[in-house]
Protein backbone atom coordinates (compact mmCIF):
# COMPACT_ATOMS: atom_id res chain seq x y z
CA UNK A 1 0.00 0.00 0.00
CA UNK A 2 1.59 3.29 -1.10
CA UNK A 3 1.72 6.23 1.65
CA UNK A 4 -0.74 7.96 -0.11
CA UNK A 5 -3.18 4.94 0.56
CA UNK A 6 -2.56 4.39 4.24
CA UNK A 7 -2.91 7.99 4.98
CA UNK A 8 -5.73 8.59 2.90
CA UNK A 9 -7.71 5.45 4.88
CA UNK A 10 -6.15 6.75 8.35
CA UNK A 11 -7.67 9.86 7.96
CA UNK A 12 -11.37 7.97 6.51
CA UNK A 13 -11.06 5.74 9.44
CA UNK A 14 -10.72 8.85 12.25
CA UNK A 15 -13.58 10.78 10.15
CA UNK A 16 -15.84 7.83 11.07
CA UNK A 17 -15.14 7.64 14.39
CA UNK A 18 -13.57 4.02 13.81
CA UNK A 19 -10.05 4.26 15.34
CA UNK A 20 -10.28 3.83 19.03
CA UNK A 21 -7.67 3.67 21.66
CA UNK A 22 -8.21 0.99 23.70
CA UNK A 23 -10.54 0.86 26.63
CA UNK A 24 -12.07 4.01 25.62
CA UNK A 25 -15.53 4.83 24.04
CA UNK A 26 -16.48 4.67 20.92
CA UNK A 27 -16.40 7.44 19.15
CA UNK A 28 -19.86 9.26 19.09
CA UNK A 29 -21.44 9.20 15.52
CA UNK A 30 -20.84 12.30 13.23
CA UNK A 31 -23.54 13.76 11.44
CA UNK A 32 -23.00 12.15 7.56
CA UNK A 33 -20.62 9.69 8.24
CA UNK A 34 -21.04 5.85 8.34
CA UNK A 35 -22.26 4.42 11.22
CA UNK A 36 -19.98 2.59 13.78
CA UNK A 37 -18.78 -0.77 11.89
CA UNK A 38 -19.47 0.41 8.43
CA UNK A 39 -16.62 -0.54 6.19
CA UNK A 40 -14.16 2.24 5.73
CA UNK A 41 -13.36 3.38 2.34
CA UNK A 42 -10.23 5.60 1.47
CA UNK A 43 -10.59 9.42 0.59
CA UNK A 44 -11.40 9.80 -2.96
CA UNK A 45 -11.72 6.09 -3.65
CA UNK A 46 -14.63 5.47 -4.89
CA UNK A 47 -13.82 1.90 -6.05
CA UNK A 48 -11.62 0.35 -3.36
CA UNK A 49 -12.76 -2.40 -1.58
CA UNK A 50 -14.39 -1.93 2.00
CA UNK A 51 -12.24 -2.56 4.43
CA UNK A 52 -13.91 -3.76 8.08
CA UNK A 53 -13.69 -2.01 11.07
CA UNK A 54 -12.37 -2.80 14.24
CA UNK A 55 -14.58 -1.84 17.37
CA UNK A 56 -13.05 -1.31 20.91
CA UNK A 57 -15.24 -2.33 23.98
CA UNK A 58 -15.19 -0.05 26.37
CA UNK A 59 -15.14 -0.53 30.62
CA UNK A 60 -15.66 2.54 31.78
CA UNK A 61 -14.87 2.58 35.17
CA UNK A 62 -14.53 6.58 35.70
CA UNK A 63 -11.59 8.33 36.93
CA UNK A 64 -10.93 5.37 39.89
CA UNK A 65 -9.98 3.02 37.01
CA UNK A 66 -10.55 -0.47 37.37
CA UNK A 67 -11.05 -0.40 41.35
CA UNK A 68 -14.07 2.00 41.06
CA UNK A 69 -16.92 0.33 43.29
CA UNK A 70 -19.14 -0.69 40.63
CA UNK A 71 -16.39 -3.00 39.75
CA UNK A 72 -15.79 -4.33 42.89
CA UNK A 73 -17.10 -7.55 44.48
CA UNK A 74 -16.95 -8.90 48.25
CA UNK A 75 -16.07 -12.47 48.34
CA UNK A 76 -17.43 -15.06 51.10
CA UNK A 77 -14.63 -14.91 53.98
CA UNK A 78 -12.19 -17.18 54.27
CA UNK A 79 -12.15 -19.21 57.71
CA UNK A 80 -9.18 -20.20 59.91
CA UNK A 81 -10.36 -22.62 62.47
CA UNK A 82 -8.82 -25.94 63.63
CA UNK A 83 -11.28 -28.69 61.62
CA UNK A 84 -13.52 -26.24 59.40
CA UNK A 85 -13.32 -26.15 56.05
CA UNK A 86 -11.63 -23.04 55.00
CA UNK A 87 -14.04 -21.83 52.19
CA UNK A 88 -17.57 -22.78 50.98
CA UNK A 89 -16.51 -23.35 47.32
CA UNK A 90 -14.47 -22.28 44.79
CA UNK A 91 -13.84 -18.77 43.57
CA UNK A 92 -15.08 -17.93 40.07
CA UNK A 93 -13.12 -14.32 39.27
CA UNK A 94 -12.48 -12.67 35.89
CA UNK A 95 -9.09 -11.39 34.92
CA UNK A 96 -9.41 -7.70 35.47
CA UNK A 97 -12.42 -7.53 38.56
CA UNK A 98 -11.40 -5.75 42.00
CA UNK A 99 -12.10 -7.90 44.49
CA UNK A 100 -12.34 -7.78 48.77
CA UNK A 101 -12.37 -11.04 50.64
CA UNK A 102 -12.02 -11.32 54.39
CA UNK A 103 -9.69 -13.98 56.05
CA UNK A 104 -11.21 -14.27 59.42
CA UNK A 105 -9.43 -16.58 62.31
CA UNK A 106 -11.24 -17.69 65.34
CA UNK A 107 -7.37 -18.48 67.25
CA UNK A 108 -8.16 -22.50 67.88
CA UNK A 109 -5.04 -22.97 66.59
CA UNK A 110 -2.22 -21.00 64.95
CA UNK A 111 -2.88 -21.25 61.51
CA UNK A 112 -1.73 -19.50 58.10
CA UNK A 113 -2.59 -19.36 54.41
CA UNK A 114 0.16 -20.28 51.86
CA UNK A 115 -0.20 -19.72 47.90
CA UNK A 116 2.81 -18.00 46.41
CA UNK A 117 1.20 -18.74 42.97
CA UNK A 118 -2.02 -17.51 43.53
CA UNK A 119 -0.68 -14.17 45.32
CA UNK A 120 1.78 -13.68 41.87
CA UNK A 121 -1.48 -14.07 39.53
CA UNK A 122 -3.20 -11.11 41.17
CA UNK A 123 -2.38 -7.67 42.39
CA UNK A 124 -2.48 -6.50 45.90
CA UNK A 125 -4.31 -3.58 46.62
CA UNK A 126 -4.15 -3.20 50.30
CA UNK A 127 -4.26 -5.76 53.66
CA UNK A 128 -5.93 -4.24 56.49
CA UNK A 129 -5.67 -5.62 60.09
CA UNK A 130 -7.12 -4.20 62.74
CA UNK A 131 -7.29 -0.34 61.07
CA UNK A 132 -3.73 -1.13 59.94
CA UNK A 133 -3.43 -0.80 55.84
CA UNK A 134 -0.65 -2.69 54.56
CA UNK A 135 0.20 -2.21 50.87
CA UNK A 136 2.74 -4.89 50.08
CA UNK A 137 4.83 -5.79 46.96
CA UNK A 138 4.54 -9.13 47.51
CA UNK A 139 2.97 -11.90 49.84
CA UNK A 140 3.65 -15.37 50.01
CA UNK A 141 1.39 -16.58 53.36
CA UNK A 142 -0.66 -15.05 56.10
CA UNK A 143 -0.36 -16.21 59.70
CA UNK A 144 -2.47 -16.06 62.38
CA UNK A 145 -1.49 -16.82 66.08
CA UNK A 146 -4.31 -16.37 67.39
CA UNK A 147 -7.99 -14.31 66.54
CA UNK A 148 -8.77 -11.94 64.30
CA UNK A 149 -9.34 -11.09 60.34
CA UNK A 150 -7.66 -9.60 57.80
CA UNK A 151 -9.41 -8.08 54.74
CA UNK A 152 -7.83 -7.74 51.47
CA UNK A 153 -8.52 -5.74 48.16
CA UNK A 154 -7.03 -7.30 45.22
CA UNK A 155 -7.17 -7.24 41.32
CA UNK A 156 -7.17 -10.93 39.54
CA UNK A 157 -4.82 -10.49 37.27
CA UNK A 158 -3.49 -14.08 35.19
CA UNK A 159 -5.74 -16.53 34.49
CA UNK A 160 -5.49 -20.29 35.83
CA UNK A 161 -6.70 -22.21 38.68
CA UNK A 162 -4.47 -21.57 41.86
CA UNK A 163 -4.97 -22.48 45.41
CA UNK A 164 -4.35 -21.07 48.85
CA UNK A 165 -3.95 -23.61 51.63
CA UNK A 166 -3.22 -24.41 55.04
CA UNK A 167 0.53 -25.73 55.04
CA UNK A 168 1.13 -28.89 55.79
CA UNK A 169 -2.75 -30.12 55.41
CA UNK A 170 -3.64 -32.12 52.61
CA UNK A 171 -7.52 -32.40 52.85
CA UNK A 172 -9.47 -31.16 49.99
CA UNK A 173 -11.30 -28.84 52.84
CA UNK A 174 -8.38 -27.31 54.03
CA UNK A 175 -8.00 -24.70 50.83
CA UNK A 176 -9.80 -22.94 48.82
CA UNK A 177 -9.22 -22.78 44.90
CA UNK A 178 -9.60 -19.38 42.94
CA UNK A 179 -10.12 -20.08 39.30
CA UNK A 180 -9.43 -16.67 37.33
CA UNK A 181 -10.68 -16.63 33.83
Amino acid sequence: MRLEQLTGTLLALTMTGAVATAQTLPAAPVEGAPAAGAPAVAAGDDDAAAAPVATVEHHDYGPSGIMVRTNREDLPPLTLASGKPVAEGEYQLRSGGFYRIEIVADGTAELALSGGDFFRAIWINEIVIEDIEIRPMGVHSIEFDSAGTALMSFVAIQPGRYTLSIPGSSGETQRAVFVIR
